[in-house]
C-alpha cells in the first residue's frame, strides 16, 4: 500500500474520487486535508460549518487535518501553509497527495508544482472523466449531496440548497459545467457508500459575499472567474 493524503473538500467530485482510490486497494489513506478559513470557522469556498466537516470525517474513518488559513491569505502566504503541512507528511513517509481534479490543466500543473518541491507525487484518479457521466455515477452510486454555494454569474441563487439529482443535472444550464469544475457551484456530501451513518443537518440562511481576485485564487488555489459573487446557502448540524 501506497501513503497518501486525500485532498478533500467536502463536495462530490472528492466523495468520488476517495471511493475510487478506496476501492482500487492501493493507496492507504493517511487524512484528510481540508483548506479552512480560521476566521470564520468554514471550509474555504464552500462554506461549511468545520463541525459538518468533522461529521464526515467521523462517519468516513479516516482522520481529519484541517490547512488553517486567516481571512483573505496572499498567494505568497497560501503556498507557504501548503509547503509546510506537505513537508510535515513527507517526513512521516507520505510520498502522495490525491487530488478530486477532472480537468483543469493549470490547477493540476500548480499542484504538481507544490509537490515537486517536496519530491511528493499528485493523483488525479478523475482525470479527463466525463462530467455528465461522473455526475449520473455520483447519484447512481447512492451519494447525497446539497449545494452550499453557485457563483451569482452561472446560476440562481434559488440553486444554493438544492439537492442534488437527476432532476438538478437537467435543469443545470448548458454553459455550466455538470461537476461545476469551472467554479459555477459547490457541495456538500452528507451520505453514500464511503460514509458508514449520514450527516444530519438543516438548511440555514442564505447569504450572499464578494470576492476580490487575489482572495479568490487564495482562497483553494481555484481560477474561477473574477468580479463576481456567491450565495452560500448555511447548514446547520441537526438540533442547533
Amino acid at each position: 500500500m501506497k501513503d497518501a493524503l486525500f485532498n478533500w473538500s467536502g463536495g462530490k467530485d472528492s466523495a468520488l474520487a476517495l471511493q475510487q482510490v478506496l476501492g482500487e486497494k492501493v493507496w492507504e489513506v493517511k487524512c484528510l486535508l481540508t483548506s479552512v478559513n480560521e476566521h470564520f470557522d468554514r471550509v474555504s469556498m464552500h462554506g461549511v460549518r468545520t463541525t459538518l466537516l468533522e461529521a464526515q470525517a467521523a462517519s468516513i474513518g479516516i482522520p481529519l487535518k484541517k490547512l488553517l488559513l486567516p481571512e483573505m491569505p496572499s498567494m505568497e502566504l497560501y503556498n507557504r501553509i501548503v509547503g509546510d503541512t506537505l513537508r510535515e507528511w513527507k517526513s512521516q513517509g507520505v510520498d502522495y497527495a490525491i487530488y478530486g481534479d477532472i480537468f483543469l490543466e493549470d490547477l493540476r500543473y500548480y499542484r504538481e508544482q507544490q509537490l515537486a518541491q517536496v519530491t511528493m507525487e499528485a493523483v488525479f484518479p478523475l482525470w479527463q472523466r466525463n462530467t455528465h457521466e461522473l455526475l449520473r455515477e455520483f447519484i447512481d452510486k447512492g451519494f447525497k449531496a446539497v449545494v452550499v454555494c453557485v457563483n451569482e454569474k452561472y446560476l440562481d441563487q434559488s440553486i444554493a440548497g438544492r439537492f442534488i439529482d437527476h432532476t438538478f443535472l437537467e435543469d443545470l444550464p448548458a454553459d455550466v459545467d455538470p461537476c461545476g469544475e469551472n467554479g459555477e457551484y459547490h457541495s456538500f456530501v452528507f451520505d453514500g457508500p464511503i460514509f458508514s451513518y449520514p450527516i444530519p443537518f438543516e438548511l440555514g440562511e442564505l447569504t450572499y459575499r464578494s470576492y476580490q481576485p487575489a482572495a479568490q485564487e487564495a482562497a483553494d488555489a481555484t481560477p474561477v472567474p473574477y468580479d463576481t459573487g456567491f450565495y452560500f446557502r448555511d447548514l446547520l448540524p441537526a438540533g442547533k
